[in-house]
């Protein structure tokens, strides 16, 4: 009997599964990467990956930005749909400038939970979009909606090449490379990059697209104030310019933080120059990449001689 018939002998006897989303993969030109990040929240792609987002792009790789909430109760003034709406208009926006692709899934802000629908949607979009990456935040995090978003990734891990796991969607032939966000936590063990990107070239294209998130960034999200929000134009002016300089702030504080790792990926001239970069750890679960693959993955680094 065929696999397809089979599969389809399983749906009818185990039950429905949840129909295919509708965003699948485009098809692309031989040779395209197809990287596909996972935020909890409808900013963290963005403020995690989204230089070398831009970059990928760039390049003319594929790159998605999946929100796995929708953000609607991140702010102080306003929650709801309305806020949900603001929220995915401010993503697709920032998804212009780094030249990517967002997606917003329709689960409530702080609700997030690791259940098998769930895992079933995370499974599909990775399928879908035929990831060669797969990006998403470590497990230990002050956030619920951030731990299971992780969670959800790393159980989806394997059961990508399952193929009778939601076999709906084609399962993967090749395990996609699973890499963490950084981040502060040290329990139970510390952030540790394996690979470091300056994003030095694209730094202004990812502050002009974090700029456009003013709900998060400018309002101050969910632990705003109206004290954030100057009426006049100089005070609009300044209130622009600190939100840049601390977003910058965050990408110069990992290049100095990890700035002896840098040497491993740059020239020690180059190296020290950097200012800006993104940072990633590898996934224990996934394919295990060598550095050899790591830069066919991440194709910013010249040739070693």
């Amino acid at each position: 009997m065929k696999p397809i018939l089979v599969r389809a002998l399983i749906l009818l006897v185990g039950g429905a599964v949840a129909p295919c989303l509708a965003t699948g993969a485009e098809p692309a030109p031989a040779g395209t990467l197809r990287i596909i990040c996972f935020g909890a929240h409808p900013d963290d792609c963005e403020l995690q990956a989204g230089g070398v987002a831009a970059r990928w792009a760039a390049k003319g790789h594929k790159v998605k930005l999946v929100s796995t909430t929708n953000g609607d109760i991140g702010h102080w003034r306003e929650a709801g749909g309305p806020l949900a709406l603001r929220r995915k208009a401010e993503v697709e926006a920032a998804a212009k400038v780094l030249g990517t692709t967002a997606e917003v899934l329709d689960i409530h802000d702080g609700e997030l939970l690791p259940t098998l629908e769930n895992r079933r949607t995370i499974v599909r979009l990775i399928r879908e979009w035929q990831a060669d990456i797969v990006m998403g935040p470590r497990p230990n995090d002050y956030h619920p909606d951030h731990r299971y978003t992780s969670i959800l990734v790393q159980d989806a891990a394997f059961m990508v090449t399952v193929p009778f796991f939601c076999p709906d969607v084609p399962a993967l032939k090749t395990n996609p490379v699973f890499l963490f966000y950084p981040d502060r936590f040290q329990k139970p063990a510390p952030f540790q990059p394996d690979i470091l990107v300056s994003i030095d070239e694209v730094l202004e294209q990812k502050l002009q697209a974090l700029g456009l998130l003013v709900s998060q960034f400018h309002e101050g999200g969910a632990l705003g104030s109206p004290e954030l929000m100057p009426s006049d134009p100089e005070g609009q002016k300044r209130r622009h310019a600190q939100v840049r300089e601390q977003l910058a702030r965050r990408n110069r504080a990992l290049a100095d933080r990890f700035r002896g790792k840098l040497a491993e990926w740059y020239p020690a001239g180059q190296a020290a120059a950097i200012q800006h970069v993104e940072a990633f750890e590898i996934c224990e679960y996934g394919r295990q990449p060598d550095k050899a693959e790591l830069k066919r993955l991440f194709p910013f680094f010249e040739p070693e001689r």
